[in-house]
């Protein structure tokens, strides 16, 4: 994690970041940026103390599609930390003692290795290319000179490093791109190998033995494919093997290990369909078994992963849950007392629909006026259109089950179905959208209730 990035990230600062991709739920973005703060200041107490503060937990309660995942999602984002978001009710799936959650903190461990080798790959780039240029030059020598490779790194004098010279030369100047070489592309071939959890000796025993037999494996089972491609794709693959090679791996497990432990977003969606309900026991003994096993992962454990162990102690949880026919005191009270913010999100009408459509950095309207515009198509929508979607989701959201701003795809797909179908006849034009336009093609749905819980 960049340490001066996060230095910037001020509470207010997050907010306004928050902004520019969520409409609204101040209240949800002002614990998200406060706990975001709260890391960076444990980051910098004296260690006699660090580890005695823990993490606060948040749990996000309001209906789907008004933001839960997004804050979530974005503020990792923000913050360069490793996150995983995890439906708790698919570990009702697997039987009534809700096992393997631990592979939640396994999922955390593989996005922060890939995050850690990335950012690592990266440094060592210039590096690695100007290996990778090397190589490509004693392939296009290697075929220029009767089959004599020119593998020795040249003195400096004689033909052979004036040819070496020229040829990359034209390497780097793009003049070489075109032509084909064979390279070994080194791939690494799939062991097959997995424990299945809840085994006798223990699931982070299975995990263990498991990943020892997968390293093992993996030391023959890593193969090495010839194959022909143009010298500009050949620079690229062995740029990537040469970037592999240029960095240490055990430092990348350990960086892993530790952005996890120590900065690291679980965001559990779906809590609220793991709670005890009193009208349905049989299925609780499913669902509270969930709430136990998850219990162990957020007041602190520690869990096996192919990198090492994991520490949970300081991994920020972040739980979110419609709460329609529950409510959070239905938790287990051992899970609720892990989770002292609690922020509930607000419903979204439609003066929150038209600033969605029209501000956010990455709205609904870009996205649509971009995708046309492949085609030649330059759609542009008119304030009153805009109204129109936003008034027919809100409705439909009243008349039907409430899903938020996620109404406004399928109000959207409606009204330009027609002209993304014929955008590639229709040619280079501008279409403009108008409240008309809108109410024409979703009218009908509009008037017919029964109709509209089909298609809207």
């Amino acid at each position: 994690m960049d340490t001066d990035n996060v230095r910037s990230l001020t509470p207010k600062a997050v907010v306004e970041a928050l902004d520019r991709f969520i409409i609204g739920q101040s209240k949800a973005k002002r614990a998200v940026a406060i706990a975001l703060r709260n890391r960076w200041r444990r980051q910098m107490v004296d260690e006699s103390i660090r580890d005695e503060i823990s993490p606060k937990n948040i749990i996000m309660i309001g209906p789907t599609g008004v933001g839960k995942t997004e804050i979530a999602r974005r503020l990792a984002k923000l913050s360069g930390a490793p996150f995983v978001k995890i439906e708790v009710s698919k570990f009702t799936e697997v039987g009534y003692v809700g096992r393997d959650v631990d592979s939640v903190i396994r999922d955390l461990a593989e996005v922060a290795h890939k995050m850690v080798r990335e950012e690592m790959e990266r440094q060592v780039r210039d590096d690695a290319r100007a290996r990778a240029e090397e190589r490509v030059l004693d392939l296009l020598l290697n075929t220029g000179e009767g089959g004599r490779a020119y593998t020795d790194r040249p003195d400096g004098a004689g033909p052979q490093a004036a040819t070496r010279a020229r040829m990359k030369e034209l390497l780097q100047g793009g003049k070489l791109d075109e032509r084909e070489v064979e390279i070994e592309v080194e791939e690494e071939a799939s062991t097959g190998i997995h424990i299945m959890p809840g085994s006798p000796m223990g699931d982070q025993m299975s995990e263990q033995i498991g990943q020892q037999l997968r390293d093992f494996m993996g030391k023959f089972g890593r193969n090495a494919q010839k194959r022909k491609v143009l010298v500009a794709e050949a620079i690229e693959l062995l740029s990537r093997q040469e970037a592999g090679r240029l960095v240490d791996r055990e430092n990348v497990q350990k960086e892993a290990v530790r952005r996890c432990e120590q900065i690291g977003v679980v965001f559990l969606d779906e809590i609220d369909k793991v709670c005890s309900r009193e009208n349905n026991r049989g299925a609780d003994v499913s669902r509270e078994g969930v709430q136990r096993d998850l219990l162990p992962l957020v007041e602190g454990t520690t869990v096996t992963t192919k990198y090492g162990p994991v520490k949970t102690d300081h991994i920020l949880f972040v739980a979110a849950g419609a709460f329609h026919f529950a409510k959070v005191s239905d938790l287990v009270p051992e899970l609720q007392g892990r989770f002292p913010i609690r922020v509930e999100l607000d419903s979204l009408g439609a003066d929150e629909f038209v600033r969605i459509l029209r501000e956010p950095d990455n709205s609904l309207l870009k996205q649509y006026e971009a995708l046309l515009a492949t085609e030649g198509v330059r759609v542009v929508f008119d304030d009153g259109a805009v109204t129109a979607i936003a008034k027919i989701a809100a409705s439909a959201n009243e008349m039907m089950e409430n899903i938020g701003a996620r109404r406004l795809h399928t109000v959207l797909e409606r009204v330009l179905e027609e002209l993304s179908f014929e955008a590639t006849q229709v040619g280079a034009h501008e279409v403009r959208i108008t409240e008309g336009y809108v109410e024409d093609r979703v009218k009908d749905l509009v008037e017919d209730r029964d109709l509209s819980r089909h298609i809207l």
